[in-house]
């Protein structure tokens, strides 16, 4: 498996070997070619100023805000536009041709005819008046009065309609029970009873009429006709052994007088094998009065045996149940369906039930031209035409919103038409939803109303009820407005923008009415070959999706043929597609599903996202063909034009996730970013460029004044942080998804901006220097303190990077990509140029620090020096406090100046400045008196707590750091005696013995041992061993001086030594030494035995060879045990040599600088004879 370095490697050969991902284009010609050079190489207007170019870049990300902002904000019912039309003349019905003025003549007296011949009971919604009728005719067939006149008359004069009564006996409830099972079995028995004279109106009152006849009324007649004849009789069947009998029969009678004739019904209960009902069935074959009387004889018997009291129940006799009696004239225009309640004969009658019926008028004859056709549908049809050419006309605002209702005249006249032409309401239905389907395909109309005609026409199906002209023009009517909607689908972009409420609602009920008509019963039966409705239309919306697409690029013009203007057609042309897409996914497929059951997202945005990606694709490669030019550059130009148009695939791409998920996968925009890969890289470099000169030029003009009250840095780190912002923000929104070139990116982005920020803190650095000549300390310092607080800004936006670039989901990627190391490679290679320009910054930052504290050296040496001057009788306080005064004057102005990260830069600057100026002037004293180190060590607490400020300053452990350690010592040690010096001199050497391991010049082993009763110290040398040569033969002479030290502790101890050891490196001595040593002196922790090994010279000094030194109380004190045969018995102890140089040692320096101190300078003498003894390159 390749390393994550050889990875890394890869991609970069990739990337500068700029090898395009897409396909070769075809070999463009030469003046092609050349065309495209010089759109990404030539500078001539292509190169705008920084700023406008970051505006132009901000300007880019912003449209897409503002894209995405406008869809959102785009809903349609806050808009209350009016629909755009929907241009008459695109279908078939458009194309019919008018009537003619004979045609519309006939047509008008045939409107005439039904209302001179109305008949029936009118509600509130109908006219009356027959003036108001023919003067709204006349409007609505723009007839003169001298041409209805004529028209009117030829009606009057012809022939009267001639009207029939259609009967439905439907059901009954609640019928008298007449047999002994508790049921009866009824049946009807109906008639029309001709119009009666005055006299026998009131006779009736006096009784019911049944269909029960004596001799003497026959007598009066002259005809049968007259009396009762049998076509006027028609009876049901009969219902056994019910009280709720359903009967569902129809029956057509012929009315004479509309105004006085009525309708009888009769309900029997059947007793008999020949009863009423038979007779009935039979009366056609009946010649004359007697057939007739010996049936109603039957009748008579039932009617004496029901009526009186006391009579005798005969068997076999048809009981009596109800009956009912409606005047014609009280049936309404319309018809009628109800519950009648069953009536008695007479007042001793007992019935009770009720009688469901549905009555209507119709008319059987009509003397008129059109009447005279085969059929009244396509008369009612024409009539109803005229009327909604009219009617509409009426409508006046918003036409497009009619809902096709009528006035009263139009609806009086409609309605009697009906009536009279006897249309049943299926065939009314389908008369006004053809009329009103035709008429709205040349002048709009409600899309809701055409709804309500389909579901009005699917209420009333019954297929057996249509003849095939009807059915047929039915089909006709379906498909002609199927075809007129699936034409404004087409357009429906134009037709129904999003923009307008009324279009949306239109289309919505447009696309239900397609709905309906494809699911309804009549559509199938009439309709059975046609496409599925989501094949029509998913054809449809291609065909739309294709030729909006090929609208939209013709419709914008290239200003040249160059590359560069074709690639901004194409971020037009995509900016357009955006804008539809979220349409189509917002607002149309909301409606297509819910009504149609059709994904038109789906549909749409597969075909423009695939349009798109062929069209960009073909550009991108001759991008990507010029750009791998050796030696081509790109314009700013032509970067900003690829940078907006990857930001607009970029957002068109992010509509996939509507898709459903099978839908989502293979894309053609799924590696859209493939074929920007070249073009990223030298467009970073533009930014990079732009970047730089936008930070200089944020330099230039910065005054290094304070942006506002608040804010402690000035203009050009604002700029700064604000260039680094919106470079930080066009790579977020680039968003690339290659988690290897994502890290390539980001690692060359975090590279140049953090070169950026080290140039930018040079250049503010350099403008501090060149402005300082003839300014004012205080003006300086102020400036220094402002380009210190704009370093500080950029700095902590600058560790704000791996947030800001999200670093961790780079990490992530690579980790998933690479393997775990891959998240070590990332954090490696960012890391480190994070850290790198931190210490770039600060470097900057300590150098200027440095250029503020030199500017108080001068300040600071003075009141240092007054202390240093200071006579001894003056108080601590008195000395420092101009030190101190300064000080704290000086920090209030930094502390109002920095922001505290800067401050504790400053303050720690400035300690070691204090720390460095001290010591020197200490080390240029030395040999004074304890009181001046006395007052410097006073000096140095006190600065210690001014700086920590009670833990507002800095933190003690950073005041007590190694330069004040040394100065504290420093101090410590010169206001010591010369013997307390040479006591610390030889606890160092002590300390220092104890850290040995080995050394080059050998080592000795002694025997110590301590007598206390005697008090006397024994030491015995017993040998040496890998001494260093100090002889030019190659060895030395050595032998072993053995000392008490200090000397002034120890005065009447001498010095002992051991006998030379010729021509030897590891001599061996066993000689035995004693001391007087007193409890005193072996308990002070300074009290030391030196042992110093010698080389012998005889002819000139011995030369020094190395020492060791162990502490006294190391063998001494009551706690060491007491070993029997003394110092024999003792374990020897090895130490090793060491050659140390005294003079490297400051408390000598101290010590040599008390001339008057005689003891001092013998102390020193002796240490300097040991140095110069150790030779040459020693």
């Amino acid at each position: 498996m390749s390393t994550l370095l050889e990875i890394k490697s890869s991609v970069l050969r990739q990337v500068q070997s700029r090898q395009s991902l897409l396909r070769k284009a075809q070999t463009p010609s030469s003046t092609e070619t050349w065309s495209s050079t010089r759109d990404i190489t030539s500078a001539d207007g292509g190169d705008r100023g920084n700023g406008e170019f970051f505006e132009r870049m901000k300007s880019i990300l912003q449209k897409q805000e503002n894209l995405q902002r406008s869809a959102h904000s785009e809903d349609p019912m806050e808009s209350r536009a009016p629909p755009p039309p929907e241009t008459p003349g695109q279908s078939r019905a458009a194309e019919r041709p008018g009537l003619t003025r004979r045609e519309l003549d006939l047509l008008y007296e045939e409107a005439l005819y039904t209302t001179v011949n109305r008949a029936g009971v009118t509600s509130g919604e109908y006219v009356t008046n027959e003036g108001e009728l023919f003067r709204y005719l006349q409007e609505v067939f723009k007839v003169g009065s001298d041409e209805h006149d004529v028209i009117l008359q030829r009606v009057r004069e012809a022939k009267r309609a001639s009207y029939a009564l259609k009967v439905s006996v439907m059901e009954g409830k609640n019928l008298l029970a007449k047999d002994a099972n508790g049921y009866s079995d009824p049946y009807c028995m109906l008639g029309i009873l001709l119009g009666q004279s005055p006299k026998e109106t009131e006779e009736k009152k006096e009784r019911k009429f049944s269909f029960r006849k004596k001799k003497d009324k026959f007598e009066k007649r002259s005809s049968v006709r007259e009396v009762l004849p049998a076509r006027y009789i028609q009876v049901t069947e009969v219902k056994p052994e019910t009280l709720n009998p359903v009967w569902n029969e129809h029956f057509v009678f012929e009315i004479d007088d509309v105004y006085s004739d009525q309708l009888h019904l009769d309900i029997w209960d059947h007793d008999d094998d020949v009863s009423v009902s038979e007779a009935c069935k039979k009366l056609n074959e009946i010649s004359g009065f007697k057939g007739m009387g010996r049936y109603f004889k039957q009748i008579a018997k039932s009617v004496r045996a029901n009526g009186t009291a006391g009579a005798a129940v005969e068997e076999n006799v048809d009981d009596f149940l109800g009956c009912l009696n409606i005047s014609i004239h009280e049936i309404p225009v319309a018809g009628v369906d109800r519950w009648f309640k069953l009536e008695p004969r007479s007042s001793t009658s007992s019935v009770q039930g009720e009688c469901r019926l549905i009555l209507k008028l119709t008319t059987t004859q009509r003397d008129t031209v059109l009447s005279k056709k085969d059929s009244y549908i396509p008369v009612h049809e024409m009539l109803l035409h005229q009327i909604l050419e009219y009617e509409h006309a009426q409508f006046g605002t918003e036409p497009y919103s009619w809902s096709g209702d009528l006035s009263k005249p139009a609806w009086t006249v409609l309605s009697h038409h009906a009536v009279q032409t006897d249309l049943s309401p299926l065939q009314q239905a389908i008369i006004r939803w053809q009329s009103y389907s035709k008429h709205h395909q040349v002048q709009s109309m409600d899309y809701s109303f055409l709804l309500e005609l389909l579901r009005s026409i699917e209420d009333k199906w019954d297929p057996a009820a249509l003849h095939r002209e009807l059915e047929q023009s039915l089909a006709e009517s379906f498909s002609v407005f199927t075809e007129y909607c699936l034409v404004l689908l087409k357009r429906m972009r134009e037709v129904f923008p999003v923009t307008s409420t009324s279009a949306i609602t239109r289309f919505d009920f447009l696309l239900r009415c397609l709905g309906q008509i494809h699911s309804m019963q009549a559509f199938k039966r009439v309709c059975p070959f046609r496409n599925e409705l989501h094949v029509e239309i998913t054809a449809v919306v291609k065909r739309s999706t294709l030729e909006w697409y090929e609208a939209t690029v013709s419709s914008f013009k290239p200003e040249d043929c160059s590359l560069e203007a074709q690639l901004r057609i194409l971020v037009q042309v995509v900016d357009a597609v955006h804008v539809d897409v979220h349409r189509s996914q917002n607002v149309y497929n909301k409606l297509f599903i819910s009504t149609v059951k059709v994904d038109y997202y789906s549909i749409t945005y597969r075909q423009l996202e695939k349009l798109v990606a062929d069209d960009v694709s073909t550009a991108m490669e001759r991008v990507c063909g010029t750009l791998d030019q050796e030696g081509t550059k790109m314009t700013q130009s032509m970067g900003e034009t690829l940078f907006e148009l990857y930001i607009t695939l970029k957002a068109l791409k992010q509509y996939r996730e509507f898709l459903p998920l099978k839908d989502a996968k293979a894309l053609a925009l799924c590696g859209f970013h493939e074929w920007f890969k070249t073009s990223i890289h030298k467009w970073l470099q533009i930014v990079h460029n732009k970047s730089c000169d936008r930070i200089r030029k944020a330099v230039e003009v910065d005054k290094l004044e304070h942006v506002d009250a608040l804010s402690k840095h000035s203009s050009s780190a604002v700029d700064v942080t604000t260039c680094f912002n919106q470079v930080k923000e066009f790579w977020v929104q680039l968003a690339w998804p290659d988690s290897a070139g994502a890290f390539i990116f980001v690692t060359r982005l975090t590279a140049d901006v953090c070169s950026a920020a080290v140039c930018y803190s040079e250049l503010i650095k350099r403008k501090i220097e060149r402005s300082q000549h003839g300014q004012e300390n205080k003006h300086l310092t102020n400036q220094l303190c402002i380009a210190l607080n704009n370093i500080e800004h950029v700095r902590k936006f600058l560790g704000n990077l791996p947030q800001d670039l999200d670093w961790k989901s780079l990490e992530v990627a690579m980790q998933e990509s690479c393997g775990p190391g891959g998240k070590e490679q990332v954090r490696k290679a960012l890391n480190a140029q994070l850290l790198n320009v931190d210490l770039d910054l600060q470097r900057e930052v300590k150098r200027m620090i440095a250029h503020l504290t030199d500017k108080m050296v001068y300040d600071l040496k003075k009141y240092i020096q007054h202390i240093s001057l200071s006579p001894d009788s003056i108080h601590n306080d008195d000395a420092v406090s101009p030190l101190m005064k300064y000080l704290d004057d000086t920090l209030v102005i930094l502390s109002e100046s920095l922001v505290k990260a800067n401050l504790d830069r400053v303050l720690q600057g400035l300690w070691t400045l204090l720390l460095k100026l001290i010591l020197d002037t200490v080390a240029e004293n030395r040999g004074v008196s304890v009181e001046f180190y006395g007052r410097f060590y006073y000096t140095a607490k006190a600065l210690v707590e001014f700086f920590h400020a009670e833990g507002d300053g800095l933190p003690v452990e950073d005041l007590r750091n190694e330069d004040y350690k040394a100065l504290e010592e420093e101090l410590r040690l010169n206001k010591c005696s010369s013997n307390e010096l040479i006591e610390q001199y030889y606890l160092e050497k002590i300390g220092q013995q104890k850290t040995l391991k080995q050394t080059k010049f050998g080592r000795i082993s002694v025997k110590c041992y301590y007598e206390a009763s005697e008090q006397k110290l024994y030491i015995e040398i017993l040998h040496a061993a890998d001494l260093i040569a100090l002889d030019t033969n190659g060895l030395s002479d050595p032998f072993v001086i053995i000392e008490l030290c200090p000397q002034h502790w120890f005065p009447t101890a001498k010095s002992q030594r051991t006998q030379v050891k010729n021509k030897t490196l590891h001599p061996v001595f066993d000689e035995l030494f004693q001391f007087q040593v007193t409890p005193a002196q072996y308990k002070k922790r300074f009290a030391c035995i030196v042992f110093t090994v010698m080389d012998y010279d005889w002819l000139s000094t011995n030369d020094f060879a190395g020492e060791a030194i162990c502490r006294l109380s190391d063998f001494c004190g009551p706690d060491k045990p007491s070993v029997p045969g003394g110092v024999k018995n003792v374990q020897p102890l090895i130490l090793h040599l060491a050659r140390p140089k005294p003079s490297e040692k400051p408390i000598l320096k101290m010590l040599e600088a008390r001339t008057s101190d005689r003891e001092a300078q013998e102390f020193v003498k002796k240490l300097k004879e040991i140095e110069k003894s150790m030779g040459e390159g020693d």
